[in-house]
């Protein structure tokens, strides 16, 4: 009798941690893996905070990528040793490992990552990330044989996080090396996040890219109040600032900066809950909060 499990009817599904130091281009090579804002980004080193899982599903395949915050080799305060602590533990339990790198860049915090990361018992992918930027290519083929000698990667692929055409090879080596095994998603699960996180998120993008020269890493985000109606959704967000200098210049001159910020972080909550939203900030002081363990967990930064 023939087997009921035919290979037309086997699915894979793996989780795909992605790693690398900050600033490299994890959170966007995720987004556009999954082809949709999962992950905030900016040109600003750390702005991930927590890992993030991404889906990408289709009839036979379910990728399950882990973004993770950018590993730091010395951090200096509490936040940055959250970070580094959601990133390590974002590589337990894992079928796949995504390395990622920076094209002619090798720097002591890559090696850091390397050195956590060298005894995994998983696949490891090297990603070279933003070749597009490199406008001599010579040096290219000797940078990768370098990278090759570094560890027994399973492949290195060269790649632009920013071009969609650029992931296909990554996409198919990542197809090739899941394991069979049913889906742990619904078809329709793009994230494992809420809408309040979304919301909370929005915001902190706006700021950074609004503020990151001045204070990007003492700002952070919690949603009060996120009520649901049937036209509109009423969000009240607080945004918490380490000292009341920082919090003058997030309101800006007149209320101007807290309302441009508002303003945009709306738009992206309306695209992406398919509704409207009416958003209600306040900027509040929580002194030093960044290396406060305690103020840390009342923030939402107990993983």
């Amino acid at each position: 009798m023939p087997e009921n499990n035919s290979k037309n009817d086997r699915t894979y599904c793996g989780y795909v941690t992605i790693i690398g130091r900050p600033n490299v281009g994890k959170s966007t090579l995720l987004n556009n893996l999954i082809g949709q804002k999962i992950s905030i980004t900016s040109r600003k080193p750390q702005t991930t905070r927590w890992h993030t899982i991404g889906v990408n599903t289709d009839e036979k395949y379910q990728i399950i990528y882990i973004d993770t915050p950018g590993v730091q080799d010395s951090p200096v305060n509490a936040i940055n040793r959250h970070m580094n602590k959601e990133a390590i533990n974002a590589i337990a339990g894992i079928d796949l490992l995504i390395y990622m790198v920076e094209a002619l860049k090798w720097t002591a915090p890559d090696e850091h990552v390397l050195k956590l990361i060298q005894n995994q018992a998983v696949p490891i992918i090297l990603v070279v990330n933003k070749i597009d930027k490199v406008k001599d290519k010579e040096p290219i083929l000797p940078y990768l044989k370098e990278l090759s000698e570094k560890m027994n990667f399973k492949e290195i692929i060269p790649l632009c996080a920013l071009s969609r055409n650029s992931l296909r090879p990554l996409e198919q080596c990542i197809k090739d090396l899941l394991p069979e095994g049913p889906f742990q998603y619904p078809h329709d699960q793009v994230t494992d996040k809420s809408q309040r996180f979304f919301a909370a998120e929005f915001i902190r993008e706006k700021l950074i890219k609004r503020l990151g020269d001045e204070l990007p890493y003492s700002l952070t985000v919690t949603i009060d109040s996120f009520v649901e109606k049937e036209k509109i959704t009423h969000i009240d967000a607080i945004i918490w600032v380490a000292t009341r200098g920082q919090k003058a210049i997030v309101i800006g001159q007149q209320g101007e900066g807290l309302k441009a910020v508002g303003s945009q972080a709306r738009r992206d909550m309306e695209r992406m809950f398919d509704c409207k939203v009416f958003l209600r900030t306040w900027v509040k002081v929580k002194d030093k909060w960044m290396d406060n363990e305690l103020a840390m967990k009342q923030l939402g930064f107990d993983s």
